[in-house]
């Protein structure tokens, strides 16, 4: 857990540094559904299984009364996107989600036009929903598809098999303009057939986006407690040319590292965080980035579901917060933007800092001597092995900032 540091806490003359954001960048609202029917043992994600009902009622209120908290944060920004994520945000009834967003509308100044995605996964229960998700508001779906193979599915411990994954993908594209469909490679016994197969199953629903990302084995879960055979790394490199080449082949642009979508159809929450947008979190262990006139404050939500509601009730959501050292946040800037193939405008870079951009400069020739960064007067971006050794890339970022 990063030390708390009080929001108005200011280091002495000496070693402070003045920053004076004119513009806050746009807003969005994250909203965490902590629950899942079983925990899948690859997920690193602030998930817990339910165990049985959830206890909607309760959530509901604690959101409400979380954002209500949070206001003076935010007063009289625009919410661009909301996303609900999790766990399985889609556990929660239409009707949650109904009065979830009356209470954004009433509370927050919700854009008219705000892009408003669940996340889901499919099963019958929850495919019957996606009407009323739709009729509720939601007008773009998310749906952690990740394998159409039963098999594959069975490895992964997904609840559902690929009859379900076809259904619920049919559904989404039936009640949605705009949905997302999630897909991973690099599986257990995956072949490079295999992999490709998903793909093309998942092209036969014409999803507006895709996801397509390797498979990893990350710390404090099953996998990495009990790891699985997977395909080997030059398998898994294969993998991840062809499915780039089918889906460039198929129409759809590789946009950030594992995101592809039509054209104008991106994700327009997560192209927010990649700008190094903001975002108010709520919901057990949502984390909040928020610019304010002179810092960027971070939040961290209480995890455990049980706890947060406790907090909540305490009008004490926040478990952790502190403001970003100035000395961070180019680094945290190129982390993000550094992932999208397009990059980014150089002054989007003091716009979201509050630093010129000749305190990466240093960085930014030897990366672009280094063959992993182009640069000219209306664009920093990655080439094409920049995105692939993009890790490295951003090591150069690590080190303290040229004078």
């Amino acid at each position: 857990m990063a030390r708390t540091i009080p929001v108005f806490a200011e280091k002495p003359a000496s070693t402070a540094t003045a920053l004076e954001f004119r513009v806050p960048p746009p807003l969005s609202l994250y909203v965490h559904v902590p629950w899942c029917v079983r925990k899948c043992p690859y997920c690193d994600f602030n998930s817990h299984e339910a165990g049985g009902a959830i206890p909607e009622r309760a959530y509901v209120d604690a959101l409400i009364a979380d954002l209500q908290s949070a206001l003076p944060l935010i007063w009289g920004r625009p919410v661009q996107t909301v996303f609900f994520g999790g766990g399985t945000p889609s556990l929660l009834s239409p009707a949650a989600i109904d009065e979830l967003l009356a209470a954004f509308r009433a509370l927050a100044v919700l854009a008219p036009d705000a892009e408003v995605t669940l996340e889901a996964n499919p099963g019958t229960v929850e495919a019957e929903r996606f009407a009323g998700f739709r009729t509720a508001g939601v007008n773009r779906l998310s749906l952690g598809i990740q394998s159409f193979a039963d098999d594959k599915l069975k490895a992964l411990g997904r609840i559902h098999g690929g009859a379900e994954a076809r259904a619920a993908a049919a559904l989404a594209a039936e009640h949605f303009e705009r949905f997302n469909l999630d897909l991973m490679y690099g599986l257990p016994g995956q072949s490079h057939g295999d992999a490709i197969a998903d793909v093309e199953a998942a092209l036969a629903f014409a999803p507006p986006h895709l996801s397509c990302y390797q498979l990893t084995l990350e710390p404090n879960t099953r996998f990495a407690a009990f790891p699985p055979e997977l395909p080997a790394a030059d398998a898994c490199a294969d993998m991840q040319e062809t499915i780039e080449a089918q889906l460039a082949a198929a129409g759809y642009r590789n946009y950030e590292t594992s995101a592809f979508a039509q054209p104008g159809r991106e994700c327009r929450h997560n192209l927010n965080y990649w700008y190094f947008g903001d975002y108010l979190g709520i919901g057990a262990g949502a984390h909040s980035k928020l610019t304010l006139h002179d810092r960027v404050l971070r939040q961290m939500r209480w995890k455990g579901p049980d706890a947060y509601l406790e907090q909540v009730r305490a009008g004490s959501p926040v478990h952790d917060e502190h403001s970003v050292a100035a000395a961070d946040l180019p680094f945290e800037f190129m982390m993000n933007a550094l992932r999208l193939a397009d990059g980014f405008p150089p002054g989007l870079f003091e716009s979201r800092t509050a630093q010129p951009l000749s305190v990466i400069r240093g960085q930014l020739s030897a990366a672009v001597a280094g063959g992993l960064l182009v640069m000219d007067g209306e664009r920093i971006a990655p080439t094409p092995r920049g995105r692939r050794f993009l890790n490295r890339l951003l090591e150069d970022f690590l080190a303290p900032p040229a004078p």
